[in-house]
């Protein structure tokens, strides 16, 4: 018979692999489709390093300089920075999706490096991500 500590040791590794996961605020997308379309950001709803992003047909208070993307077919994405006269920037690029829970992207001009956002969670019409840059 095997001591009772001897069988938790035996669940130790697994444990260890599952506390060691990312946390994620909700579900994922089973797919980047679903993420198709253009993303504002709610710097009013940001926390941490967790940034919030809802359409742009949200009806978001009055602020300056609000940023974004879109997230278009075959790979294409654009990146929506301030701009003059509260105006937005366009930058054209790319994204890759190496699993379902992260982006790459790269922009065409070089204005900005590659990056890697991570899908935290999107439900209720927000979607929550983590902008890391991409490890060459």
């Amino acid at each position: 018979m095997i001591p009772v500590s001897s069988r938790w040791l035996g669940a130790l590794p697994l444990l260890l692999v599952a506390a060691c996961q990312p946390h994620r605020a909700g579900p994922l997308p089973a797919s980047p489709d679903k993420l198709r379309g253009t993303w504002l950001q709610s710097t009013e709803e940001t926390s941490g390093d967790t940034l919030l992003y809802r359409p742009n047909t949200y009806r978001f208070p009055p602020r300056r300089g609000r940023t974004g993307f879109a997230l278009g077919q075959a790979g294409r994405f654009t990146q929506f920075d301030a701009g003059p006269a509260d105006g937005l920037a366009a930058h054209d690029g790319t994204w890759t999706a190496p699993d379902p829970a992260h982006l790459r992207v790269h922009i065409a001009d070089g204005s900005t490096p590659d990056y890697t956002l991570e899908i935290i969670s999107l439900q209720n019409h927000q979607l929550r991500l983590r902008r890391r840059a991409t490890k060459r």
